[in-house]
């Protein structure tokens, strides 16, 4: 899918200034943990989020407190064969924000492609 490019006439001062790379987002475990729930919609519980993050116990629940925080996850109890589950899930808020997120990094792509792709050719020569 190719990318397109966003309309910046709101920042014609500063460009290259991204102010959608939220903080809370772009850190790179959280960034994981976002990515990870909002490719399992139905929610994740604690012990399969950290296998597939690569998290430590401590880590993980660090960064879903920083999430929760700011109303991008949830956590919802229940039972899994009659035993307690805990499930985490990315919020609407959150699946908005993690969709903004993505659309500014497009744009860091679109807007670094051809600089990078003259640095390559200029070293080929």
């Amino acid at each position: 899918m190719p990318l397109k490019k966003v309309n910046r006439k709101t920042q014609t001062h500063s460009p290259f200034a991204y102010d959608g790379l939220s903080r809370v987002i772009h850190e790179r475990a959280r960034l994981g943990v976002l990515t990870c729930l909002v490719t399992h919609p139905k929610g994740l519980p604690f012990p399969q989020m950290k296998k597939l993050c690569a998290l430590t116990d401590g880590n993980l629940n660090r960064h879903l407190q920083v999430l929760q925080e700011a109303l991008l996850v949830n956590l919802a109890k229940g039972s899994d064969r009659e035993r307690p589950q805990t499930l985490y899930r990315i919020t609407a808020l959150g699946r908005k924000r993690y969709l903004d997120y993505l659309a500014v990094l497009e744009q860091v792509i679109l807007d670094g492609a051809p600089a990078a792709k003259t640095s390559l050719l200029e070293k080929s020569s």
